[in-house]
């Protein structure tokens, strides 16, 4: 029997034009995740501190003081200024874009919270008042609504600071983790 080759498969074929359409939203969806990533960083918890005790995640200490909060902002748009070799300026627009946004996200977390206590209170409760539990439900879906157009609005802004290349490297970072998230532990 003769061996066959498959040439054809074998030399690369010249793909079409390149999407930038494309390339841009996955640089929007990278600027997203990054900013929604420091922001849940900065409200929820205090993991990235000098040390690891219990304390740090926020359970002992409370909320975060505006202070903190900007303080863990600062600290976040420096380490991204640094690994997309971003200008002071950019630093400072990222910076403040982030805060504003925070600023705005606050008392609809606040809200989040109480619709969850009252939420729960609600399906505790010993009868079942199923109107209330509707209008919980739709005002968690109208408030998260109203953050993910604010997060939406803060993305736009941080992609029209950042240059093009910028935005590159953002969604090749976060293309670097595409499978499940232990997958790039295993590798050779």
């Amino acid at each position: 029997m003769s061996e066959q080759t498959n040439t054809e498969s074998s030399t690369p074929q010249p793909s079409g034009p390149r999407n930038c359409r494309g390339r841009g939203r996955g640089a929007l969806v990278a600027v997203l995740l990054l900013l929604v990533g420091g922001i849940t960083g900065g409200l929820l918890s205090k993991a990235f501190a000098q040390d690891y005790g219990w304390h740090r995640f926020g359970f002992m200490h409370g909320p975060m003081s505006q202070t903190q909060i900007n303080d863990r902002i600062d600290r976040m748009t420096k380490h991204l200024a640094i690994e997309l070799d971003a200008t002071a300026d950019q630093q400072t627009k990222l910076a403040g874009t982030a805060k504003a946004a925070v600023n705005d996200l606050l008392p609809l977390r606040e809200k989040a919270q109480a619709l969850r206590a009252q939420g729960i209170a609600l399906l505790t409760a010993p009868t079942v008042d199923r109107a209330a539990i509707e209008q919980v439900r739709a005002d968690q879906m109208a408030l998260a609504e109203t953050a993910s157009k604010r997060i939406a609005q803060a993305l736009a802004d941080a992609s029209d600071v950042l240059g093009p290349e910028q935005r590159r490297k953002i969604a090749d970072f976060i293309a670097s983790f595409d499978g499940p998230p232990w997958a790039h532990w295993h590798r050779g």
